[in-house]
């Protein structure tokens, strides 16, 4: 039995999603051994992310289909640069290039974005890190991609962490007790965080002895003198209100990580076209 990867089967439902019933157009336009080159061009500048994906759609269609990449994974290009050349089945191109291009493109966006901010603060001890806040279905090619741009990567899933939030604290009655609920209940091994939006929920969480303190939504003053309350007690984290214009600010409060929710919620896509020769 033939055991397919998760990026496979992301890759073939959105082949069906895209031709449930084939591609009406091509199928009765293209000779079906007919063969071609096509091209993807860059037609905006920044990082590439995805290269191996798109590449795989084109196999899961052609499986003779040459793919041949001219930059490498996370390189910069500039606008009119070649990405790859692609020679195969006509018809194959032509039933992949949305799929791949769609892919190829939302990476790009993702990993050209994180690097914007990865690099504005690569002098500060912070790092960027995305969020759970990705397109349901793609969430482990979108944080691929924030790793790809030189960012980091915060919980993949519920299941990977515990992140004690405002409405587990009101559920539970309170910081403290939330903490001490949980931690009766979980490995040693995994880390407690705990979303803080004023000093005083900082200071039960330094007295829960949390993990991880996140400053949700905090101004830049108060955020300084939570740093300084937590002294190193545990590591942390800012969050909220975080944009190209407010990151630097942020990191030199002296936060060890900055989570930014916009790297996959809202990102642009990197403009790419195909065209065959």
């Amino acid at each position: 039995m033939v055991v397919l990867s998760d990026i496979d089967n992301i890759i073939i439902n959105s082949i069906k999603e895209d031709m449930p019933s084939g591609d009406i157009t091509t199928d009765n336009i293209i000779d079906e051994n007919a063969k071609s080159e096509a091209r993807l061009i860059a037609k905006n500048s920044g990082v590439i992310a995805g290269l191996d994906i798109a590449k795989r759609v084109f196999e899961l269609l052609d499986q003779n289909v040459k793919f041949d990449k001219h930059i490498s994974e996370g390189q910069w290009v500039n606008v009119g640069d070649v990405i790859a050349t692609i020679n195969g089945n006509t018809r194959a191109l032509l039933k992949g290039e949305r799929t791949a291009l769609n892919i190829l493109q939302r990476l790009s966006g993702i990993a050209s974005q994180t690097r914007e901010y990865a690099d504005k603060i690569k002098h500060l001890k912070a790092k960027v890190v995305d969020t759970r806040k990705t397109t349901p279905g793609i969430r482990v090619l979108e944080k691929y991609a924030v790793r790809v741009g030189g960012g980091t990567n915060h919980r993949f899933c519920l299941s990977d962490g515990v992140l004690i939030k405002d409405n587990h604290i009101k559920a539970a009655g309170g910081i403290k007790k939330a903490i001490d609920l949980v931690r009766n209940k979980i490995p040693h091994t995994i880390k407690i965080e705990v979303e803080t939006e004023t000093i005083d929920q900082v200071l039960e969480a330094i007295d829960g002895k949390a993990d991880i303190i996140m400053l949700d939504n905090m101004g830049l003053d108060i955020m300084k003198e939570a740093v300084k309350i937590i002294n190193g007690k545990a590591i942390v984290e800012a969050s909220g209100n975080v944009n190209l214009n407010s990151v630097v600010d942020i990191a030199e409060t002296g936060v060890d990580i900055i989570s930014v929710g916009s790297l996959t919620h809202s990102v642009t896509a990197f403009d790419i076209s195909m065209k065959i020769s």
